[in-house]
C-alpha cells in the first residue's frame, strides 16, 4: 500500500540492505499539523538578524588579517581578494537563504540535512557544528585578554584577576578574562533572544564604527599623501592572479558566520521574509567593510612594508595617528565580544533540535518557559567553552572550526539540489496513526484499482477491434521525460557521481605529490563527471512537488543547478586543503561521534518508529486521526 516501516531494530528488515535504512531516515518539515510543547519566542525582525549576521562574521581577525594576505599573497589586490571570496560565500548564503525560509526551525544545516539527505548524515554535520562552535568560542574568548591589555596600555595594566597566569611546572598559561567573558555572555544568552540580540546589535555597532572611522581618516590620509601604496613598479599584481586567489582562499573563512543567522529561524517573526534579508544584508555589509578597509590600509603603506601583526594602527603611525591604535584597539575588542556571543548562540540550537529529534539526550531539548530559551543548553555550551578558554591555547585547533562550516556548507548546497529534483515524496508519521494510514491507503488503492480495471478493458476492447496504435507525436525519451520512480532514481544517482566528481577533482587538483599523467587522468575524469552532472541536471526539468515543499512563499534560490554545484565545488577544494593535521585531529571528533550515535542516537531517534506515508495523503491521514498522537513535534 506505499507504506514503509523504518525500524533500527530490524523487525522488517530485507537482508542486510534495510538494517542500513536509519542512515536514511528523513524527518518532516515543520507545518500546521504540529504540536509542539516547547516553541521558541519568535521576537526577531531584520535589524536583530543583520546584527547577529555581521556581529559573528566580522571578528578581530579583520583587523589582522589585512596586514598577513597583502604582504604574502595579494598585494594592492587585497580588495579583490576580498571581493572573490564574498562572492564565494555569496554561493552558500543563496542556498541557505533558500532551505532557511522553506524550513523555518532551528537546527540550521542540521536541520536541512536531516530533511533532505538523511539521518546519518545530519548527524555528522551537527556533531561537526558542534565542535566548530565550541572550539571557535574558546579561541575567540581567549584572544580578548590581549586586546583589553593593549586598551589599558600594555599586559602588565591588567588587574590579577584578569591577566593570564603561568601555572608552575606546567606549560598551561590560564586565561580568567576568557573565563568571565564567556560567563557573562552566556547568561546574557540565557536572560532572552531579544535582549542578548540587542546587546550584540549595540556591541556590533561600536565595532562598524571603528571600521568606518578606519575607510573615513584612512581615506582623507591617502588622498593627501597620493596613495603611496599603489604607486608601485610591480603594479596592483605583483604575485600574479595566482597570489590574489590564494588570497581569496585565505581571507573566505572571514565571512563565516552568517550560518549563525539560520541557526535563529525558529525566533524570528516572518521567517520566509526576513531570513533571506538578514542573510543578504549581513553578507553585503560585511564584504562592503572588508573591500573599504583593505583599499584604505594597502594605499597608505606598500605592501611588503605592512607590520603584520598591527597592520592597522601601525598604518595609521606612520602618518603621524598614532592615537588611532586607541580607536582600531577597541575596534577589536568589540569585534571579539560580538564574535564570541555569535559564535555561542548557534550552539544551544543545534543541541536542542539534535535532542529533540532523540539523537542526543532530552536534557538539551528543554526550553524555559520565562526566556523562552534553551538555557541548559546554553548553559552547557558555555561551562565547556569557559573549560577550554581558561586551560588550553586552541589556536593550532582553528582549523578544525572550519571543517564544521565547510561541511555544513556543502551539505547545504546538496540540500538545495535534491530539493529542487528529488523532493523528499514520503512523510514519516508516528505509529499511533497506523489505522488512519491503513483505512486512508486502502481507499485510495480502491480507487486506483477500479480506474485500473476500467483502464484494461478499454484497451482489451480496442485490441478487439483495431490494432494498437503508436501515436507520431509521441518524442523520444529524454531527460525531461524521465518520470515516477526511475527518474528519481537516475536523478539522485546523478547527484551522487556529481558530487564524487567535484570530489576527484578538487582532490586532484590540490594533491601535488600526485604524478603527472595520474593527476592529470583523476582532473579529467572528475571534470567529465562534473560537466555531465550539470547538463544532466540543467536539462532535466524540477521536480513540480518542489512548489509545495515545506514553506513556500520564501526566497528561490537562482541559477540551479549551476550554483548549488559551484558552491560544492569550492568548499570541497578549501576542505582538502585545509591540510592533513586538521583531518586527523577532526576525525578523531567524527569517530566519537559515531559511537555516540551508534549506541545512543541510532536507538533512541523519534524516527525509529516512523511509519513513512505519501506526502500526497498526509492531509487526510491528519484529518482522520488527529486524535492519535498528543505530540508531533519530533517528527
Amino acid at each position: 500500500m506505499g507504506v514503509s516501516i523504518d525500524s533500527s531494530e530490524g523487525g522488517n528488515n530485507n537482508g542486510g540492505q534495510s538494517s542500513w535504512r536509519f542512515l536514511t531516515r528523513r524527518k518532516q518539515v515543520d507545518s500546521a499539523h504540529k504540536i509542539s510543547e516547547g516553541q521558541l519566542a519568535r521576537e526577531l525582525s531584520v535589524p536583530h538578524l543583520v546584527g547577529i549576521g555581521v556581529g559573528a562574521t566580522i571578528g578581530a581577525g579583520v583587523y589582522v588579517l589585512v596586514g598577513t594576505v597583502a604582504r604574502e599573497h595579494s598585494g594592492p589586490a587585497l580588495a579583490f581578494s576580498f571581493l572573490i571570496a564574498g562572492v564565494a560565500a555569496a554561493l552558500s548564503a543563496f542556498c541557505y537563504a533558500e532551505l532557511a525560509s522553506r524550513c523555518p526551525s532551528a537546527g540550521s544545516a542540521y536541520h536541512y540535512s536531516y530533511i533532505c539527505v538523511g539521518e546519518g548524515v545530519a548527524w555528522l554535520i551537527g556533531w561537526a557544528l558542534i565542535l566548530e562552535y565550541t572550539i571557535g568560542g574558546a579561541a575567540v574568548a581567549r584572544g580578548i585578554s590581549p586586546n583589553m591589555a593593549a586598551l589599558f596600555g600594555g599586559t602588565d595594566s591588567l588587574p590579577f584577576f584578569l591577566a593570564r597566569q603561568h601555572i608552575p611546572g606546567t606549560d598551561i598559561v590560564v586565561d580568567p578574562c576568557a573565563v568571565i567573558v564567556i560567563f557573562i555572555i552566556t547568561a546574557l544568552l540565557c536572560v532572552g533572544i531579544k535582549e542578548s540580540t540587542v546587546v550584540q546589535g549595540i556591541v556590533t555597532s561600536a565595532n562598524v564604527c571603528a571600521l568606518i572611522f578606519v575607510i573615513i581618516a584612512g581615506g582623507y590620509l591617502g588622498f593627501k599623501s597620493g596613495w603611496v601604496g599603489y604607486d608601485l613598479p610591480a603594479g596592483y599584481f605583483p604575485f600574479g592572479v595566482d597570489g590574489m586567489l590564494a588570497g581569496s582562499a585565505t581571507v573566505f573563512f572571514a565571512y563565516i558566520g552568517f550560518d549563525a543567522v539560520a541557526s535563529t529561524a525558529e525566533e524570528v517573526k516572518n521567517p520566509q521574509r526576513d531570513l533571506p534579508l538578514g542573510i543578504g544584508a549581513a553578507l553585503f555589509l560585511c564584504c562592503a567593510l572588508y573591500m573599504m578597509v583593505s583599499i584604505v590600509v594597502v594605499g597608505l603603506v606598500p605592501y611588503y612594508a605592512i607590520n603584520p601583526d598591527t597592520p592597522i594602527s601601525s598604518a595609521f603611525a606612520n602618518h603621524g595617528m598614532q592615537w588611532a591604535a586607541y580607536i582600531i584597539n577597541a575596534g577589536a575588542f568589540t569585534a571579539l565580544c560580538s564574535s564570541l556571543m555569535g559564535g555561542i548562540l548557534p550552539q544551544p540550537r543545534i543541541l536542542m533540535a539534535m535532542a529533540r529529534d532523540g539523537l542526543l539526550p532530552p536534557f538539551f531539548s528543554d526550553i524555559n518557559k520565562r526566556s523562552q530559551v534553551p538555557v541548559k543548553s546554553t548553559i552547557a555550551t558555555g561551562l565547556v567553552a569557559a573549560v577550554l578558554a581558561f586551560l588550553m591555547d586552541v589556536s593550532q585547533l582553528a582549523g578544525m572550526v572550519s571543517v564544521g562550516t565547510l561541511l555544513a556548507f556543502t551539505m547545504v548546497a546538496v540540500s538545495v539540489l535534491i530539493l529542487r529534483y528529488i523532493p523528499p515524496h514520503e512523510v514519516p508519521l508516528p505509529p499511533s496513526y497506523q489505522e488512519s494510514i491503513d483505512s486512508v491507503l486502502m481507499r485510495n488503492s480502491e480507487i486506483t484499482g477500479e480506474a485500473d480495471e476500467k483502464y484494461a478493458e478499454a484497451i482489451g476492447t480496442s485490441r478487439d477491434t483495431q490494432p494498437l496504435i503508436i501515436k507520431e507525436d509521441v518524442k523520444a525519451i529524454g531527460t525531461s521525460d524521465i518520470n515516477g520512480s526511475n527518474r528519481r532514481k537516475i536523478v539522485g544517482w546523478i547527484i551522487a557521481f556529481t558530487c564524487l566528481g567535484v570530489f576527484v577533482l578538487t582532490y586532484a587538483a590540490s594533491d601535488l605529490s600526485l604524478l603527472r599523467p595520474v593527476r592529470f587522468t583523476l582532473c579529467g575524469i572528475g571534470g567529465i563527471l562534473v560537466l555531465s552532472g550539470l547538463v544532466f541536471l540543467s536539462c532535466t526539468d524540477q521536480d513540480d512537488a518542489r512548489h509545495k515543499f515545506g514553506h513556500s512563499g520564501g526566497f528561490i534560490c537562482p541559477f540551479v543547478p549551476l550554483l548549488p554545484i559551484a558552491c560544492i565545488l569550492i568548499n570541497s577544494y578549501l576542505l582538502i586543503n585545509l591540510g592533513a593535521a586538521t583531518w586527523a585531529r577532526v576525525s578523531v571528533w567524527l569517530a566519537i561521534g559515531v559511537v555516540v550515535y551508534v549506541f545512543y542516537g541510532r536507538t533512541h531517534s523519534s524516527l525509529r518508529d516512523a511509519v513513512y506515508v505519501p506526502a500526497t495523503h498526509v492531509d487526510e491521514i491528519y484529518g482522520e486521526g488527529r486524535e492519535g498522537w498528543p505530540n508531533l513535534s519530533s517528527v
